[in-house]
């Protein structure tokens, strides 16, 4: 077996980048035209995503166009903020953009709740999550590149807490509980957003502009990317040596590949 592939791609326009990472990852092989696709930004706070701190819908309308290049039928733009997850679509400005292609926008926290047991748990025994989720056959998960307070970083893993209802459970043995989420959400894809990043704090931080987009199709592999592009080592945060360990993937940069721009030719340390 070959290395794990993450691609990384710098440049101005995002949506030419999303392409041509998923060109690089041959992303085009694992979307079936049976597939029912949720596609999930991060959109947890009225924020544009001008402030590092929300998915620019410029990339999530990349992927609705790639899913649809695939002839897959259900498309489904989704996420659960922790507030008002309408007034955040209005914000961030993703209603056009779904609107113009023809799909389907939900907030996750209005969705039927499915409480999922998680079997032989590190500390999540029990959850609800949105029936959106579950139903999904592939997932393409898009976090914006972030730091995050308590987690270190908010990419991929820590994404899959808007899926889930209520958030606050997930508040103590954060990391553990990160990890019980990913053993049970698998996306296909997850393509960070590091258009423009967020440093010091995941809401409230600074904006950083990057112009970047990371993806590949192991959760862990593409947030060690994510990490060591923001100057963190990923095998110092909880969740992505945790994942590791338990075999969700590789945290190892000697064993991925990262295709297209450099790791060193991007990075840039990001205050936390």
């Amino acid at each position: 077996m070959g290395k794990t592939k993450v691609a990384v791609v710098r440049g101005e326009d995002p949506r030419e980048l999303v392409r041509k990472a998923l060109e690089l990852i041959e992303a085009e092989d694992l979307i079936s035209p049976d597939d029912r696709v949720l596609i999930k930004p991060n959109y947890v706070a009225p924020r544009p995503p001008s402030t590092g701190v929300t998915t620019d819908p410029r990339v999530v309308e990349a992927l609705i166009e790639f899913v649809k290049k695939g002839c897959v039928g259900e498309v489904v733009v989704g996420d659960g903020g922790s507030g008002d997850t309408m007034r955040t679509f209005d914000v961030v400005g993703i209603k056009p953009v779904v609107e113009r292609h023809g799909v389907r926008l939900i907030d996750l926290n209005r969705d039927e709740r499915v409480l999922v047991r998680i079997p032989e748990p590190l500390a999540l025994k029990e959850i609800h999550i949105a029936r959106t989720v579950l139903e999904s056959t592939c997932i393409l998960n898009v976090p914006s590149l972030k730091v995050h307070h308590m987690a270190g970083v908010t990419l991929s893993m820590k994404n899959l807490m808007g899926a889930i209802i209520p958030k606050d459970i997930m508040h103590d043995r954060l990391h553990e509980k990160i990890v019980d989420l990913a053993r049970i959400i698998k996306p296909r894809l997850n393509i960070i957003d590091g258009i423009v990043g967020c440093e010091r704090d995941e809401v409230r931080g600074d904006p950083v502009r990057m112009g970047v987009i990371i993806a590949g199709s192991d959760i862990v592999a593409v947030d060690a990317v994510g990490a060591s592009v923001m100057g963190i080592d990923p095998r110092t945060i909880g969740h992505i040596a945790l994942a590791e360990r338990l075999g969700l993937g590789t945290a190892d940069l000697s064993e991925i590949e990262v295709l297209g721009t450099p790791i060193r030719e991007v990075r840039r340390k990001f205050r936390r």
